[in-house]
């Protein structure tokens, strides 16, 4: 799980190298299509040996595919063009909240006073970082459009974590090569869609740097690590490691991209990790080890 969050942090900082080089529909199609050209190479025989588990679940597979690595990333590479890696790894850490909340949406699993607090405390600090340290932008509700995209983007990938739960007893490698196969034909429409629409952009040398980079971190590692990690400990406990995202995306959004870490920026890490923290000893509390 520490590695997911390192690869995950590091789409960042691709995604914001990728604004000018690659226009983002066609950042997604190209992504998972390197994916299975991959996968097409390691993982055939696993493909082979867990079809007849995985077939009886392609609707499943395929909803997970689009939830979770289709529309996600497509919302994720256009917040890019309007808001700042900083922004995004930020609020990337709130994800863990609305797994919190998924879980309890769709299990019913009780959510604590603690954990309550726990979510209020870091959807503050979203809601800080998203209107730039304004409290008059908050109550009129004036946001950075690519920061809400990134909000939206990681309720989907909640949704998609929380069903990851009742995924089908096959191996991960199986069970990803069939969802990224997945996430390669529902991107082809919307690829066609701006290409329709006049906003397709052929990769240049370095996007197609960045395509490689991006199908190999937090495509293809980055989501084998994840699968493994949620089949492991769960996905309660999984979601808690997203909360290294936001620090590592810092890291290097100031190191790579010398971006500014202002003041807002600190307060709501703070806030977010605190809300983390407190969810997490809401969860311990009632359930000590």
């Amino acid at each position: 799980m520490s590695l997911t969050a390192l690869s995950w942090a590091a789409n960042a900082i691709f995604a914001k190298l990728a604004v000018g080089e690659v226009s983002p529909m066609t950042l997604v199609a190209l992504r998972w299509f390197t994916v299975l050209l991959i996968l097409l190479v390691v993982a055939r025989k696993s493909v082979r040996d867990d079809w007849p588990v995985l077939k009886p679940h392609l609707g499943y597979l395929v909803l997970l595919g689009t939830l979770g690595f289709t529309t996600f990333n497509a919302l994720y590479y256009i917040a890019a063009h309007s808001t700042t890696a900083l922004n995004i790894g930020i609020i990337q850490g709130v994800t863990p909240v609305f797994i919190l909340v998924g879980v309890f949406l769709a299990y019913g699993t009780p959510i604590r006073l603690l954990q309550l607090l726990g979510v209020s405390t870091a959807v503050l600090g979203v809601a800080l970082v998203a209107s730039v340290g304004s409290w008059r932008s908050l109550l009129a509700s004036e946001f950075n459009p690519g920061d809400l995209l990134i909000i939206i983007a990681c309720m989907l990938y909640a949704g998609y974590t929380v069903w990851l739960r009742k995924r089908p007893a096959a191996s991960a490698l199986g069970f990803f090569t069939v969802m990224a196969a997945a996430a390669f034909t529902t991107a082809l429409p919307l690829a066609f869609i701006e290409w329709l629409m006049g906003d397709f952009q052929a990769p240049t040398m370095f996007g197609w740097l960045l395509i490689f980079l991006i199908a190999v971190l937090p495509s293809l590692l980055g989501q084998i690590f994840f699968i493994k990690g949620v089949e492991m400990i769960g996905p309660g406990r999984a979601g808690i490691f997203v909360n290294l995202v936001p620090v590592i995306a810092a890291i290097f959004a100031v190191v790579f991209l010398e971006e500014r870490f202002e003041w807002f920026h600190t307060a709501a890490l703070g806030l977010v990790l605190l809300g983390i923290y407190l969810s997490e000893r809401g969860k311990d509390s009632e359930n000590p080890r």
